[in-house]
């Protein structure tokens, strides 16, 4: 592990201005208020980078494996894969970056409409993942997701700044600091209007949508914060802004792989001719199991039918998974300065000192001995930090979709991310450096 006292400092002179890469972060994150604007982002700066998009619904003839890069969409994931030129699928494997597009937060009820005392008009939510539930509290929150109207069609809606979840005031509440206590179903319902001429939840929606609202018999909505990313600090170096966990590995994995040679006719994937797969899987933040969670199908769905348009029977498709490898590109805790007790005293990463290996001994992360060796020969050769997390003894950590991904394929899997605070929280905090030298050691990790 780099001494992180040592670390190269974030300007160095032969890796992307971090300050500049932060800031196309933050961007990305403003048009990814969901999961599905997030698959969508993706898609559209992989169109924009001469991809081909595959429709999963129809049989694949042989474009589907020509040299070059191609993708799918299924909800709020998005699959991209790249051919390189004289692939073998005798001698290949795949290379797979996985990474999730949703965030914790406070998800529209089907029927969202709540007519609180007084005139309020209040939206029906349940929480969707482990939110800090605090955090949602008193600021600004936009509803953004998919509707499904009556034609069967499927369309991305984003509102402005609509909601609101107000605290109770203090004269109120005098225990609001020392016994804190929110329930559920009461104290967590946002407000977006009052008084007798008020619109429905719906109506909001449908006029962000551009449809009218009796047209809408379906939807997949949840609340994002309305503030954009802010980089601050006395040096500039710290990044604030929601779903960190996790698109800043749906962003860097993807700026990893284009810098890789992803534009369409690229052919400099030539010393290894592995196939490099981007996976950005949607549901991990409530257990994975779905059509386009990483405990689907979806994944292997795409393995599958790749393989077999190289020609690969059934035992060949095995062989090309045991030739195969996995990052498993997850937000990592960094040591809390107030909270320090909750950490290893010496696995324990900090902030803008690198990607984060990710290991637990009840295999919580996929990480073992192997997979760890050939992440570390990523970052050396990308000249960049790593660190190593390990948790607590008496402190459960989390876990990702390695393990799950690992066990589905019996891929050999490595955990690695960005080291966070406040992970899970509406606006969550990261350290400029991280993020571009992240993208770095996953660049050079495909290219290895």
């Amino acid at each position: 592990m780099t001494d992180v006292s040592s670390a190269p400092d974030s300007d160095t002179s032969d890796s992307p201005d971090p300050t500049a890469f932060a800031r196309r972060f933050t961007d990305f994150i403003a048009a990814s208020p969901s999961s599905y604007h997030a698959a969508a982002e993706v898609a559209a700066r992989l169109d924009a980078a001469g991809w081909t998009r595959g429709d999963e619904t129809c049989g694949w003839d042989a474009t589907a494996v020509t040299p070059g890069g191609h993708y799918i969409v299924r909800g709020g994931a998005v699959v991209a894969w790249q051919i390189p030129d004289g692939v073998d699928a005798t001698t290949a494997g795949f290379r797979i970056v996985g990474s999730h597009t949703d965030s914790p937060g406070l998800k529209l009820k089907p029927r969202g409409d709540i007519d609180g005392p007084a005139g309020w008009k209040q939206a029906g939510v349940e929480v969707y993942g482990g939110a800090i539930l605090d955090s949602w509290l008193d600021r600004e929150l936009r509803l953004a997701g998919r509707v499904v109207l009556t034609d069967g069609t499927e369309k991305l809606v984003a509102t402005g700044p609509v909601l609101r979840v107000p605290h109770l005031a203090i004269h109120l509440d005098r225990k609001v600091n020392s016994d804190p206590a929110l329930d559920r179903q009461t104290h967590l319902q946002p407000v977006f209007a009052v008084g007798e001429e008020a619109p429905d939840v719906l109506d909001v929606v449908a006029a962000a949508a551009g449809v009218a609202a009796a047209d809408i018999v379906a939807h997949d909505l949840i609340t994002v914060d309305a503030q954009h990313g802010e980089i601050f600090g006395a040096r500039a170096d710290f990044l604030a802004a929601g779903r960190m966990d996790n698109l800043s590995s749906v962003f860097t994995s993807l700026e990893a792989l284009l810098a890789a040679g992803g534009s369409r006719d690229s052919r400099d994937n030539q010393d290894n001719r592995d196939i490099r797969v981007l996976a950005a899987f949607d549901h991990e933040e409530v257990g994975s199991a779905t059509t386009s969670g990483a405990a689907g199908p979806v994944l292997e769905d795409i393995l599958v039918r790749i393989a077999a348009g190289l020609g690969a029977d059934t035992a060949q498709t095995r062989a090309m998974y045991a030739r195969s490898r996995c990052a498993s590109a997850d937000a990592a805790h960094s040591v809390h300065p107030n909270y320090a007790g909750k950490h290893d005293a010496v696995n324990r990463p900090v902030m803008n000192g690198g990607p984060v290996l990710k290991v637990n001994a009840n295999q919580r992360y996929a990480t073992d001995a192997v997979t760890a060796a050939t992440w570390r020969r990523a970052c050396a050769a990308a000249g960049v930090p790593d660190q190593v997390f390990a948790g607590n003894n008496d402190v459960p950590c989390g876990s990702t979709i390695g393990p799950i991904t690992a066990t589905r394929l019996g891929i050999p899997t490595v955990d690695v991310g960005i080291p966070l605070l406040s992970m899970h929280s509406a606006r969550e905090m990261a350290g400029v450096a991280d993020l571009a030298w992240f993208a770095a050691a996953l660049q050079a990790w495909w290219e290895l």
